[in-house]
């Protein structure tokens, strides 16, 4: 027995001493050089200063001051469905890997046998051997391993934890995407109300407007048609009422959603865009910073690492293995007899299997294996493109939208002046309606406009924290 244990210690510390972990070691990819997300061409924000370098606030949102808005998300962040999958999700990564990584370990089993044999005269020769029935019982521990001599088991327990990062950077992701929902929803919510309130004071003015025909009328200056013309444009203005209201409805059922709640049992708190605060200052982390931090592109370096460690799985599978196995037994004919020294019984015995033909299947599958790392590669150099984009996209647009906001402010000034000038000249006589009809219409046309160009200023905000990868979960 000692000398069956000597063999099985002895392979077992070769092959420790001599093992190695074939396949690449994975170092993740080196962060673009650049130092701006736009070109020279590009414009960029003014009134809202742009802090390059400077990182975002962990509660993002915050910026915005709204505390009905702060309330939506932490009501989010507890009862939304998906941000609890992903978790779990994320969970279950964890456990695969604690599994996965059990097979570098020993496996130790105790089993139990208790039975009745009889042997045929075959086995003996002449009857006067043969031996009768009997019943037996044995009982002892077993122990097996499977050496890890090419490593092929530490690259698969290196792609697992690569899996939990990802999982855990898809958790990030998953909560950097709802809490820039509820904003956005929020946020068109409050903007579909202000639009609704500018038709109310349109149809307002459309009221004064067909009032002061009616009185024209009566004094014998004005004529049906411009009656007619002046209900129409309220009418028409009126129309205008009913998809705001469907808009204001369509968010707050989607904000229901996204706090988990049924839309027919949740009211939201009263939103209105008096009660945000546009930022002053945007603050934008730097190229490099932003391929470190942004859930999606760490997703997507994670998804490499585990796609690099399946090459060096696939590589040590063309590699021998060899398991080493040993129990220790307790056999009697009836159980009383066990647990007596007399009735020890042993094995101990050392494996060796290698690949010598399978059609090049293994070649294949590392060949295969390699492949799909490049194709993760890919994935993650567009990733970092798309980012890049979506934060260049985001900058421009707010700027952009200082410019609309400072041509549709002139708009609606001119607007206005113009449908005062036009009223008090139809009063005295020199004009007819048309003048006012056109005054009113291109009123109508800048104060909507500002009011949407004012509510995508701050939606083109919560678009560049979301792209800036806004704030991880964990």
């Amino acid at each position: 027995m000692k000398s069956g244990k000597q063999m099985i210690m002895g392979l077992a510390t070769a092959a420790f001493l001599s093992g190695c972990t074939v396949g690449p070691n994975f170092t993740p990819p080196e962060a673009p050089a650049v130092r701006t997300y736009t070109s020279a061409e590009d414009a960029l924000p003014v009134a809202q200063r742009v802090e390059l370098g400077k990182h975002i606030e962990s509660q993002w949102w915050r910026l915005f001051a709204s505390k009905p808005l702060n309330a939506l998300i932490r009501q989010a962040v507890t009862s939304n469905y998906s941000l609890h999958a992903a978790q779990q999700t994320l969970a279950q990564a964890q456990e695969a890997a604690r599994a996965q990584s059990g097979s570098l370990w020993p496996n130790v089993s105790l089993g139990g046998t208790s039975g009745r044999q009889k042997y045929g005269v075959a086995l003996f020769g002449p009857a006067d051997f043969a031996i009768p029935a009997f019943s037996y019982d044995e009982i002892g521990p077993t122990v097996s391993w499977t050496l890890d001599l090419f490593g092929g088991e530490r690259r698969n327990r290196e792609r697992m934890r690569a899996l939990v990062d990802y999982q855990s950077r898809q958790l990030d992701a998953a909560y950097v995407e709802l809490t820039g929902n509820v904003v956005a929803v929020a946020l068109g919510m409050a903007s579909a109300q202000a639009r609704m309130d500018v038709i109310n004071r349109i149809i307002a003015e459309d009221e004064k407007t067909l009032k002061l025909m009616q009185a024209s009328f009566d004094a014998g200056a004005g004529t049906r048609v411009d009656i007619l013309s002046a209900r129409s444009q309220l009418i028409a203005d009126q129309a205008l009422i009913p998809p705001m209201k469907q808009q204001i409805s369509t968010n707050r059922h989607a904000l229901a959603i996204l706090v988990g709640k049924q839309p027919s049992a949740w009211t939201p708190p009263p939103l209105t865009l008096d009660e945000f605060t546009l930022p002053r200052s945007l603050p934008v982390r730097l190229p490099s910073e932003l391929a470190r931090t942004r859930p999606d592109i760490m997703a997507a370096e994670a998804n490499l690492h585990a796609a690099s460690a399946a090459i060096g799985v696939a590589t040590a599978n063309l590699y021998p293995n060899i398991t080493l196995s040993a129990n220790l037994m307790q056999e009697a004919l009836n159980p009383a007899g066990l647990f007596h020294a007399a009735n020890d019984a042993w094995s101990a015995a050392a494996g060796l299997s290698a690949p010598l033909f399978n059609g090049g299947e293994l070649s294949a599958r590392k060949k295969a294996a390699e492949d799909a790392y490049r194709v993760a590669l890919d994935q993650y150099q567009q990733t970092v493109l798309n980012a890049f984009g979506q934060v260049a996209d985001a900058l421009t647009a707010i700027a952009h939208d200082e410019e609309l906001i400072a041509t549709w402010q002139q708009s609606v000034d001119t607007a206005r002046l113009s449908l005062d000038l036009a009223r008090k000249s139809y009063q005295a006589g020199n004009t007819g309606l048309m003048p006012i009809e056109d005054a009113q219409r291109h009123l109508a046309q800048a104060q909507l406009g500002i009011t949407e160009i004012s509510s995508q200023r701050y939606l083109d905000c919560v678009r560049l924290f979301v792209a800036l990868g806004g704030s991880p979960m964990s």
